[in-house]
């Protein structure tokens, strides 16, 4: 017992100089991942973001929902296709995406918030035009007449600009923003963006302390496949450039590329199933996933 006490009091001796650091710092944190669907990580996840609001910090929750949103359109008989793993989203599409992101999933989030002792607001995109988009398109090259196609994916957008008025209204206060990443045309049509892109854009926004996006793996690793704990923008550039960074690891790393580049200190991809990540991240010495920051 005498044992367990004094590991617990070195465990807050050590937490404490990063709390006073963080102290009225945002931090936007990306949840999403198997670690959404599991109740026990759901759990610690809304008590880790409490426990931020709590010792002075400003956490902003961005969320996905992915696997949500494939049950309710498997439910529905809607079928989809992915472009480069974006969902393409038609009228029928959205309108279920923004159901289940805006209305399910954005909810529970925000009830398993107060559940823990917290006070949260649920908020999409399209409230405030928090997050204007406009339509994102891809191309791709025609393997045999090499001409290159231009790709309709719909209504998939990406954020042209997020008015971080909407958000101000929540900072020093006790309200923990939760938001969907639904976003508002021109003319008010409603647009899906990837969780991962809208994080990046709300941080950026704020000029965020850090970024964290919670993921299904430890962080960026080596050729030896080693977990790399810092990285410089110009190194994980190179990193993409000879392959050590690749697939899926790729689109995250452009995020926190262009958060940092947009004035966030810095960006980290940490393992969201790991109980309590984003108080390792925070509250150790040398973090817990792969912190990205300016060269």
């Amino acid at each position: 017992m005498t044992t367990d006490i004094h590991q617990l009091a070195a465990t807050l001796i050590e937490a404490l100089p990063y709390m006073r650091r963080y102290q009225d710092a945002v931090m936007v944190i990306k949840y999403g991942g198997h670690a959404m669907g599991d109740t026990a990580a759901a759990r610690d996840f809304a008590r880790d973001v409490v426990l931020l609001k709590q010792v002075g910090i400003n956490p902003v929750v961005v969320h996905g929902g992915g696997p949500q949103i494939k049950a309710m359109l498997d439910r529905l008989a809607i079928r989809s296709e992915f472009v480069d793993g974006l969902r393409v989203t038609d009228a029928a599409t959205v309108e279920v995406v923004e159901m289940v992101l805006a209305g399910k999933i954005n909810k529970e989030i925000v009830n398993a918030i107060q559940a823990a002792g917290g006070r949260a607001v649920g908020l999409s995109g399209k409230d405030g035009r928090l997050i204007q988009a406009t339509k994102l398109t891809r191309t791709r090259r025609d393997p045999e007449s090499r001409i290159e196609q231009v790709l309709d994916l719909g209504f998939v957008g990406e954020p042209s600009f997020v008015d971080r008025t909407v958000l101000d209204v929540f900072m020093g206060t006790d309200i923990i923003p939760v938001i969907a990443p639904i976003g508002v045309g021109a003319e008010g049509e409603t647009y899906n963006i990837n969780a991962d892109t809208a994080a990046g854009a709300v941080a950026g926004a704020l000029a965020a302390r850090k970024l964290l996006m919670l993921t299904d793996v430890r962080g960026v690793l080596d050729g030896q496949k080693e977990l790399i704990p810092s990285l410089s923008a110009d190194r994980a550039r190179q990193l993409v450039q000879d392959g050590v960074i690749a697939g899926g690891m790729i689109p995250k790393v452009e995020t926190c590329l262009a958060a940092v580049a947009q004035g966030v200190d810095a960006a980290v991809i940490l393992d969201g199933r790991v109980a309590h990540a984003i108080i390792l991240e925070l509250f150790t010495e040398g973090g817990f996933g792969t912190q990205i920051v300016r060269s």
